[in-house]
């Protein structure tokens, strides 16, 4: 009774990330239609990656005809945070997380997915993170379906005007913490500067490369720039 109430409750706390997934991946399966990608392989991406900035710039390496090892090494850039979010649930998972359950966990755990578990008074069930990552994922793949169905019938103005859901997530991600936070609004100012740079003046580099360098040196820059204090970082 205990495992299936708390999967039940991982399903009710993963309702409003699915809901939200479901908005975002539409304009992801219109990007990737429009990008080329079938209905099914923009919904295969989805299934097997639940991450929207990867995909994103995944999508946009297979439509510039990007090599394999560039694919790899952005997707390794913008993904990294995941180990680091892994690492840090780690410490709220119960005896019942086994390898292989952690494996498996490990497949679901993104932004929105880490921040509901990572919220939970006491230790975590795997059962519990099952509920919430099932929910989620059903959201991310089935928006995704739609989007790249829509984007397959609709006309392009219009499925050009719904593949801008994706990039009004991505605003809607760094503008409250940029006004919060100088150091963020300088990252992202930086991030966004060299993304031009590289538009109009070096559009020698492929967009892949593009993004792996932005993102890279935008971060040692805020991290040079404007240190954490040891003391803030531990409270």
């Amino acid at each position: 009774m205990g495992r299936s109430s708390d999967f039940l409750k991982g399903l009710v706390h993963g309702i409003p990330i699915a809901l939200g997934y479901i908005s975002v991946s539409f304009g992801f399966g219109v990007i990737a239609v429009r990008s080329g990608l079938t209905a099914f392989q923009a919904t295969l991406i989805s299934l097997t990656n639940l991450t929207s900035a990867g995909q994103a710039a995944g999508v946009d390496i297979i439509a510039a005809g990007g090599t394999l090892i560039e694919m790899i090494l952005v997707q390794l850039t913008i993904n990294i945070r995941y180990s680091l979010m892994a690492v840090s649930l780690s410490q709220k998972l119960d005896k019942g997380f086994t390898t292989p359950r952690r494996l498996l966990a490990a497949y679901g755990i993104t932004d929105e997915i880490f921040a509901v578990c990572s919220s939970q008074k006491g230790l975590i069930t795997p059962v519990y993170m099952y509920g919430v990552i099932l929910i989620a994922t059903l959201g991310w793949v089935g928006g995704t379906l739609v989007g790249a169905a829509a984007g397959s019938l609709l006309p392009g103005t219009v499925s050009n005007a719904m593949g801008i859901v994706l990039y009004g997530m991505f605003l809607a991600i760094i503008i409250p913490p940029s006004k919060k936070e100088k150091s963020v609004l300088c990252v992202v100012a930086a991030a966004a500067i060299m993304s031009i740079v590289f538009r109009y003046l070096l559009s020698f580099v492929s967009s892949g490369f593009a993004v792996m360098i932005c993102a890279v040196a935008a971060s040692l820059m805020g991290a040079l720039l404007f240190p954490v204090d040891e003391e803030e970082g531990e409270q």
